[in-house]
């Protein structure tokens, strides 16, 4: 018997201040909002939808400090969201890559988790 997968539940990131997490993911990002839950004053669950996919975070579980999986972003203008990411002054971890099929850059959110920013080059 093998397991059969139906898809992704949701990626999650543990943070340690969800005001913080708030703005990052939620101002800086534009990521909306699908799911919001408080289990006990000031412990949250907040699921941002990002196309069909949920990216959880949560002051639930204690934040690592980074490590785990990376989350890559497809974003519609990737020069675009460098020029917000630096002018919100957060730090660029791995400089704007060209690659045959694409473009990407990296930062690491407050709490320590990589992120990628990508985009797909037209295909001809």
């Amino acid at each position: 018997m093998n397991i059969q997968v139906k898809e992704i539940a949701y990626v999650f990131h543990p943070v340690s201040d969800i005001a913080r997490a708030r703005d990052f993911y939620g101002k800086l990002l534009g990521l909306k909002i699908g799911l919001e839950l408080e289990f006990a004053p000031g412990v949250w669950w907040i699921e941002y939808d990002i196309a069909g996919v949920a990216l959880a975070v949560s002051n639930f579980f204690p934040a690592t400090g980074g490590g785990g999986a990376g989350l890559t972003l497809e974003v519609v203008n990737l020069d675009e969201t460098l020029a917000a990411i630096r002018a919100a002054n957060v730090p660029i971890t791995l400089e704007p890559q060209d690659y045959p099929p694409c473009r990407l850059f990296s930062i690491t959110s407050p709490d320590g988790h990589n992120i990628t920013f990508h985009q797909r080059k037209a295909t001809s």
